[in-house]
């Protein structure tokens, strides 16, 4: 096996959270997902327990989406809810081409930050693929992620926890951010 490792190099990155409100009307192929999926299938996982879990919303689906999380929500806020919140919730993933629900399911005989770095390094493998294809990511923590409520819609138990959601879509071509880091050498010591 042999990979040229500067354009490996530049994948890493080039690799950047694109926000749905820079995506384009352009869907992405559904094999371009798939392959994401599979790369993600891919990523390291202690004891080969392969926590991550994944629900894909599209077309139609985007709009279940918007109304589960706009369901979720009015359950949770009880009296006080607030509408424009609530629109939001409906209308954020009708932006995207896909949007891919991240889970976690628990298995007790591993520490659950195995498991969780399991699921990053899954999400990574999917938006790094993105990446190679021109195809935009951004995993958002934010929405319904927290609350338990949330769990049963994505097939999930009370042990196992949602980590996100990953949206996706073509980027405006305008609106590809550019990337800013700190120097690495103020992270790192050397100890020989």
């Amino acid at each position: 096996m042999k990979f040229d490792p500067q354009e490996v190099s530049k994948l890493l990155q080039n690799r950047r959270s694109i926000f749905p409100k820079a995506y384009s009307d352009e869907k992405v192929a559904d094999e371009i997902i798939e392959e994401m999926l599979e790369n993600a299938n891919w990523a390291p996982t202690y004891k080969h327990t392969e926590p991550w879990r994944f629900k894909v919303f599209t077309g139609e689906g985007l709009n279940k989406f918007g109304d589960i999380q706009a369901e979720i929500y009015e359950k949770s806020s009880g009296k006080k809810i607030d509408e424009d919140k609530q629109k939001k919730f409906r209308q954020k993933p009708l932006m995207c081409s896909h949007v891919i629900a991240i889970g976690m399911k628990r298995n007790k005989s591993i520490k659950k930050t195995e498991e969780i770095c399991a699921v990053a390094a899954a999400v990574q493998n999917m938006h790094l693929t993105a990446t190679a294809y021109g195809v935009g990511c951004y995993w958002s923590t934010g929405g319904v992620t927290w609350m338990e409520e949330a769990k049963p819609y994505f097939d999930l138990g009370e042990k196992d926890m949602l980590l996100g959601f990953l949206y996706v879509g073509m980027p405006k071509k305008d609106k590809l951010p550019k990337g800013k880091r700190k120097d690495i050498k103020k992270k790192v010591e050397w100890i020989r």
